[in-house]
């Protein structure tokens, strides 16, 4: 499981053969700005939302989303994707208030996106 915890992306990968730091050219860094403003607009619309709920209580979730898709290099997502995500989200959620059972659908929603893969409406 990448750590969250860590400074820079370089760091999450020390000791982690599984965490592909672009050497072979296949990463790309995620503009978290332009991903920030895409789920702002469009968080509303997805079915996992809860109508009490505003961009806020997702926003650590898509985040985190966006910044694993990195740092797994864009593996499809898998249960050991979910796995890995799931035990790591008390540490990169900060202050959230949001379960993983809450705010799962939010991270696997930004990783696909984040990954090529275009979350349906």
């Amino acid at each position: 499981m990448a750590d969250f915890t860590k400074r820079t992306i370089a760091d999450m990968a020390t000791d982690r053969a599984d965490i592909n730091m672009g050497t072979t050219g296949s990463m790309h860094e995620i503009n978290w700005g332009t991903q920030d403003a895409y789920w702002r607009e469009n968080f509303h619309r997805r079915p996992y939302v809860a109508q009490d709920r505003g961009y806020d209580f997702y926003q650590p979730a898509y985040r985190y989303g966006c910044d694993s898709a990195f740092i797994y290099a864009h593996r499809p997502w898998d249960d050991t994707v979910e796995a890995d995500l799931a035990r790591g989200w008390a540490a990169a959620r900060g202050e959230s208030a949001a379960t993983w059972e809450q705010a799962g659908p939010a991270v696997r929603d930004a990783y696909e996106r984040s990954c090529g893969k275009a979350p349906e409406p």
